[in-house]
């Protein structure tokens, strides 16, 4: 068993199956045992090796956030496993593509990937709720969109930030992770920005420098990867592709990575910025390995018309207002993709 701190004093309790916490493959009753098999290889100076190309596809169908009929709980029941997974294998049955599950080999058994707490985003602070933007949901939003500022910046092909760069999302779930004797590198696969993570024990930069993945610092605790960072802008956010409201610059990430198989890093990230959230949060997950997954080139600038026709439409859309108006008609109402958090008056 393994028991995770959550923060409130209590702690939750799973069971470790051959594939780590919280894992159960298809063939079940292959993950009922440790792999007693495998032991954690080491990199010729002796650290634990991590280097492989790993994902997040087998967790998309893992909420974010704990949903009402799971309160309370981390883990489904043996009904409810089942149900997910026959879910799982009628997707995959239909699958052609990337986009619909075809590479997800996996399913586990979490009910939501933010374990601790109710398994929700806590709160935000009343100073968070004064400065969300429309911005910080993009293209989710209602406008106006007048400009490319006007856009989230994974729209825009900039950054998804860090957390924002392992959850699951539709596709583009890849990161692979190289190692030498003073760094960590990991590679992400959309928007393919890179990490190089320092194990020499150099200071942060200083203050006044924020960059929009932070500045990262590495150690070994044991045999997991700890990934302190700091020096954040207040660009981004900790949410799908970067979305949702903006952190501060307070914001401190404490990363850990552990390999607990030769398929599987159990993952966990502990979030805290007293200037946006009411209480410190911790998301955890696996990222496994996929049988001939590459990382291709994601040309995203090269290939992001999707400005150009946002920008285009939401002109349109202006001129269809105009039209109606000067004809005595109202105009239509825009209607945002995304609920904004509770008690955020989005800006008009």
């Amino acid at each position: 068993m393994r028991s995770w701190p959550t923060g409130t004093g209590v702690a939750i309790v799973v069971f470790v199956s051959a594939g780590g916490a919280w894992a159960q493959t298809r063939a079940a009753a292959k993950a009922a045992a440790p792999d007693r098999t495998w032991h954690l290889a080491r990199t010729p100076w002796g650290d634990p090796d991590l280097q492989e190309t790993w994902s997040t596809e087998d967790l998309r169908d893992i909420p974010y956030e704990r949903p009402e009929e799971f309160a309370g709980r981390a883990l489904l029941t043996d009904e409810e496993f089942a149900a997910r997974r026959a879910q799982a294998d009628r997707a995959a049955s239909r699958a052609q593509s990337g986009f619909a599950n075809a590479s997800k080999t996996r399913t586990f058994r979490q009910t939501s990937l933010i374990i601790d707490g109710d398994g929700r985003y806590p709160r935000l602070t009343p100073n968070a709720l004064q400065r969300f933007r429309i911005t910080d949901i993009g293209t989710y939003g209602e406008g106006p969109f007048l400009g490319p500022e006007d856009f989230n910046l994974y729209d825009r092909c900039i950054t998804r930030g860090v957390v924002g760069s392992l959850l699951p999302v539709a596709y583009g779930n890849g990161l692979r992770i190289f190692q030498t004797p003073s760094a960590v590198i990991i590679q992400y696969e959309m928007v393919h920005e890179t990490r190089v993570i320092p194990l020499d024990g150099r200071p942060h930069v200083g203050a006044r420098i924020t960059l929009y993945m932070g500045d990262p610092r590495g150690h070994w605790d044991g045999d997991t990867l700890v990934v302190e960072t700091t020096n954040f802008t207040n660009k981004t956010s900790v949410g799908r592709n970067g979305y949702g409201p903006h952190h501060s610059q307070a914001l401190h990430l404490v990363e850990r990575f552990t390999r607990v198989s030769q398929e599987q890093i159990d993952y966990r990230v502990l979030v805290n910025d007293p200037e946006t959230w009411t209480r410190p949060f911790t998301m955890a997950f696996p990222l496994t390995t996929h049988q001939g997954y590459q990382l291709l080139p994601y040309e995203c600038h090269e290939g992001n018309l999707m400005l150009v026709q946002a920008l285009s439409g939401a002109r349109a859309e202006d001129r269809a207002d105009a039209e109606a108006i000067k004809s005595g008609r109202p105009a239509n109402p825009r209607t945002p993709m995304w609920e904004a958090p509770e008690g955020v008056q989005v800006p008009r």
